[in-house]
This record gives C-alpha cells, sequence and structure tokens, in this order.
C-alpha cells in the first residue's frame, strides 16, 4: 500500500467534494470504472456485439463445443470458446486490464478427503515471472495429476497476468465470461456446463464495501465543515458525487472491493479460483483472503461441516462469509459518521451541511444495490446444487444442510439490509431537520423585517393620504402637518396594539389568556408599569428615611422602645 497513492485519492475524491481540472487524469485511476455490461456481462452467452457493429468473423467450434483443454495456452479463449472473436475479447477488457510487469502470486488451500485442510500446501506460493521459464512451469504444474485424497484445491490470484490467465483458463476450461465480469467489476452469478454425475461451473462476482484506515492522521478531514469550505473555491471547479471512488469518514475510508470467484465443481477433485485484481487502494489481497480461508479449518463448526458432507460447495459458502464481515466493518464507520452528521446539524445551520448529507445518502443507496446482489449470489447457491453429487441420500443430506448453512447467511445480510434502512431513514430525519433548521431561521429574519414594516406602514398609509391635501404642499386645504402626524401616531399605536393581541403568546399577557384578555394588554401593562415603579419608589423611601430602633426589656412581660 503507497500513502501518496492514497492521500491523492481522498484529497480529491471524497464523492461530494470538489475537485480541480488538473488533477482529474490522476484520480479517475483510482475510482471503480462503471461496468460495460453490454460486452462483459456472464448473463448470457450475447448472440450479437453491436447492433450496428457485428462483423467480426467466428470460426468453426471444435467437436463437442470446445477443444481439449490439453491444447497450448496461448491462444485462449479463442482455442476452447471459438464465439469469443479477437473483436469481442477486446471490448470486453478480459486481456488488456491484464499486466505482466508484476510478478503474478498464487496462494494454495487444499482440503484433504476427510475435511481437514493441508498445513503444508495452505504455506504455499507459486510466483510467476515474465519470463518463458516461469510461464513453462507453471504451465507443467497445472498439468500434473492431482494428489489422491484432495477434495478441494483453490488457487488465490493476486496480480492476475495476461499469460497466468489464459493457463487458468485453458487448464480449467473457464468459460472467459468469468474473467471479464471479473476485470469489468460486474455483479454476476451463473452456472454452465452442468452435467449429471460429472459436475458444472459456478462463477460468483461480487463487489462489496470494505474499510481501511486513514494511512496518515494529518489528512484533511472532510467533513461538512470542509465542504463548506471548500465551497469557496473558484468557480471553475466542479461538485460531483461519484459513488464508486473512495469516500473518506470520520474514522475511516469505505472504498469498493471485489470478490470474484470461479468453481469448478468434479465428483473426485474440485477446483476454485479467486481473482484479486491490480488496485492503487488497499482492496483485499489474495494472501488476506487466502488466510481466513484456511483458518476456517480450523474452526470446529465449519470443520464437522466439511466432515460430514462431501459437499465441495461448503468452503464457496464460506468464502461468501467474507464480504459479511466487511460490510459490517462499512455500517459500523457508517453509523458513527452519520452520529457526528446529526450533532453538527443540532449544532448549527449551516446550509452546506445538506450537501454531506445527500452524498451520504446517495452513497447508502449505491450500498442497497450491492446488498441486493450480494442476497442473489448466496440464493443462486443455495439454489443451485452440485450434479456431481451422485448419492441419492448424500446429495439430500447436503442439499439440507447447505439450505440451512445459506439461510444463516441470508439472515445476517437482511440485517445489514435493516441497518442500511436505519441509516438512510436518520439521514432523511436529519436532512429535513436541516431544512427546518434553515427555513425557521429565514423566518425569524422575514419577521423581524415585517415588524420594521409595520413600523413604517401606518406613516406611508397617512402620507398617501395626506400627499395631496396638506396646505404646507397645496395652499388652501384645511389640512396640515400636525394632523399628519397626529393620525400616524394613533394609527400606529393601534396597529401595535392589535398585532400584539393577535399574538398567540406573548410576555404582555399570562399564557392561556383569552382574546379579551389579550386585547386589554394596554391597560394591565400600564397598571403593571405604574404599580412597579410606585413599590420601586416606595422601598427606595423606606430605606433611606426609617429611623433604627432598638428594644430594651424593662422587667418580666414588659418592654420599652428606644429611637437611635
Amino acid at each position: 500500500m503507497v500513502h501518496h497513492s492514497v492521500h491523492a485519492a481522498l484529497s480529491s475524491l471524497g464523492g461530494g467534494r470538489r475537485r480541480s481540472s488538473s488533477t482529474q487524469d490522476d484520480t479517475s485511476k483510482l475510482r471503480t470504472p462503471i461496468p460495460p455490461y453490454r460486452h462483459a456481462t456472464p448473463s448470457a452467452p450475447w448472440p450479437w456485439m453491436d447492433f450496428d457493429i457485428d462483423e467480426s468473423a467466428v470460426g468453426p467450434l471444435s467437436p463437442g463445443g470446445s477443444a481439449s483443454p490439453s491444447s497450448r495456452w496461448e491462444k485462449y479463449p479463442q482455442s476452447l470458446f471459438k464465439n469469443w472473436t479477437p473483436d469481442q475479447v477486446e471490448r470486453s477488457k478480459m486481456l488488456t486490464n491484464c499486466s505482466d510487469s508484476q510478478p503474478c502470486s498464487i496462494y494454495n488451500v487444499e482440503v484433504r478427503d476427510d475435511g481437514h485442510f493441508d498445513q503444508i500446501a495452505g504455506g504455499r506460493t507459486i510466483t510467476v515471472t515474465a519470463d518463458s521459464a516461469s510461464y513453462q512451469e507453471f504451465w507443467d504444474e497445472l498439468q500434473q495429476p492431482r494428489s489422491e485424497g484432495i477434495r478441494i484445491r483453490a488457487f488465490f490470484v493476486d496480480n492476475l497476468s495476461l499469460h497466468v490467465l489464459k493457463m487458468l483458463g485453458t487448464t480449467f476450461n473457464i468459460e472467459p465470461f468469468f474473467f471479464s465480469s471479473s476485470t469489468n467489476r460486474i455483479p454476476s452469478r451463473y452456472q454452465e456446463d452442468a452435467k449429471a454425475g460429472y459436475g458444472d461451473h459456478i462463477t460468483v462476482t461480487l463487489p462489496f464495501i470494505s474499510t481501511m484506515r486513514k494511512p496518515d492522521s494529518r489528512l484533511p478531514n472532510f467533513s461538512s465543515v470542509g465542504l463548506a469550505n471548500s465551497l469557496r473555491k473558484p468557480t471553475h471547479e466542479v461538485l460531483e458525487v461519484h459513488n464508486q471512488a473512495p469516500l473518506e469518514l470520520t474514522h475511516g475510508v469505505l472504498l469498493q472491493d471485489l470478490l470474484a470467484i470461479h468453481m469448478v465443481r468434479r465428483k473426485d477433485s474440485s477446483t476454485i479460483i479467486s481473482y484479486h485484481p491490480i488496485s492503487h487502494l488497499k482492496e483485499t489481497s489474495a494472501k488476506r483472503l487466502q488466510s481466513l480461508v484456511q483458518r476456517t479449518g480450523d474452526s470446529v463448526y465449519w470443520s464437522k461441516l466439511f466432515e460430514r458432507s462431501r459437499d465441495p460447495t461448503f468452503v464457496f459458502l464460506a468464502i461468501l462469509w467474507y464480504p459479511l464481515y466487511a460490510w459490517d466493518e462499512a455500517f459500523e464507520v457508517l453509523y458513527r459518521h452519520i452520529n457526528k452528521l446529526e450533532s453538527q446539524v443540532l449544532g448549527t445551520n449551516d446550509i452546506n451541511l445538506t450537501r454531506e448529507l445527500h452524498k451520504m445518502q446517495a452513497y447508502l443507496l449505491h450500498c442497497q444495490q450491492l446488498l441486493q446482489d450480494f442476497h442473489k449470489s448466496v440464493e443462486f447457491v443455495k439454489n443451485t446444487p452440485n450434479p456431481a453429487m451422485d448419492d441419492e441420500e448424500d446429495k439430500d443430506f447436503s442439499a439440507q444442510l447447505l439450505a440451512r448453512e445459506v439461510d444463516n447467511l441470508l439472515s445476517e445480510i437482511g440485517r445489514l439490509e435493516g441497518q442500511r434502512t436505519i441509516l438512510s431513514d436518520r439521514l432523511k430525519n436529519v436532512m429535513r431537520l436541516a431544512f427546518a433548521t434553515v427555513n425557521m431561521e429565514d423566518s425569524r429574519a422575514m419577521k423581524r423585517i415585517s415588524y420594521l414594516t409595520m413600523i413604517f406602514l401606518p406613516a406611508s398609509l397617512i402620507a398617501s393620504v395626506f400627499g395631496m391635501n396638506v396646505a404646507e404642499i397645496n395652499p388652501g386645504t384645511y389640512e396640515n402637518l400636525s394632523h399628519y402626524a397626529e393620525a400616524t401616531i394613533a394609527l400606529t399605536a393601534l396597529t401595535v396594539w392589535l398585532v400584539i393581541a393577535m399574538q398567540t403568546e406573548s410576555s404582555f399577557w399570562p399564557k392561556g389568556s383569552g382574546w379579551w384578555r389579550r386585547l386589554a394588554w394596554p391597560i394591565f401593562f400600564t397598571t403593571a408599569c405604574i404599580k412597579e415603579s410606585y413599590l420601586r419608589q416606595r422601598g427606595a423611601s423606606q430605606t433611606t428615611e426609617q429611623p433604627a430602633m432598638s428594644f430594651v426589656v424593662t422587667s418580666p412581660g414588659s418592654w420599652t422602645q428606644d429611637v437611635v
């Protein structure tokens, strides 16, 4: 993880923050691209490429629909899937998103027939460098027969290179849709090549939200206060909300992660391939996911499941629990950040807070879509039984066991959706509160203006009435300025009296007073002022004029008063 690249991302990609045009090219690399479903979706083999351009020649298929997996890997995918013409491969970006500039690391997990995990294989790492000898060595290893007693072998691939992709695809006869959906981060789930008593291929590509700790405490805090300051920047900068970009919050950074797994289920030995894209940010690495899956074998609960059923789908399901943990952490960070926003809204009426709230609401809507994809992926695993399970008794038992475990995971996903809904509702409430607070301040300002207008309104009215009929202006008339002043003062006093009397609450009368009591407020107010003045004067005179007296006891039962 390179801190300066994270700093660049966080300082410019904070969802709803302003971003100058000079950094646009650099920061765009750190965003998750919008999936090009049209050319890479695995929801179906599309029968065409584009409506306007579809001139790619499709070669004849090999007997049986595909070539032998033993064919050379350099020509994959055309060697196995003739419909994947060079034009389609280029548009899907399946190969162009790979890079040979960095070594490709492959981490292993092996599950034995007894359900236990091989610790030696779990500590083994294969590194494929950019030279022909390394390619040939890895290819030869893939062609070696698998050891006896291995139920599942999993490959967790970091920095998937072009040649490793072709070798894995050729060896395990993988439909290119897995690589196209993975490299383009397209949510997908599908089964292919299902044969009863033999096996099938299943794929799940699942984007999710993970949490990253802030790499540097000195990073600028893009809270609503920072957002308010950024709004004062030059007008050539643009404001945008980008849900694919990393989102910096008070206690962490949320970024879009990816879980892409393909499983070849076979009767004797199955294979799992986990794809991990090259990223500028700290997404889930192959090493981390491999270590977590390896530790699953140490769990008493999951070990019993692996021992009781030979279905390799349970390992696939165990991997799907990882996004659940990541979502849990993400919602914890979101909860704390929304708490802070609520406190700021309660303590201030800054209109710029509404922009920060809108950004968070847009992000939660994006989370809703990702959680729906998560739910569909788990349902897919539940509804796609392993065709390699030929023993009816074992098949029924494994299906019931798998359904129970899937329901447990679905229950947790439902809990996450409930958390998201609560956070979204809280944001809606605080947005309404923010607007209400601003509106109240505007109402107070308008009220003060109304009072000021009320003072000048009688004078304006009288000036209009007397405008053409005062002796000082129009000689020969009977009106003069003294009449104007008398009428103005009288009408102003009447207006003030009626305005105050029409108030529902005021300091001029007790709370809950009736209409007649409010109309008589000048009498009560004047009486109260006179009484208060009288009591104040009386108290002052008693303090200054009253003589000091002392009492002397002369005998039991009698006393005398002396004036000092």
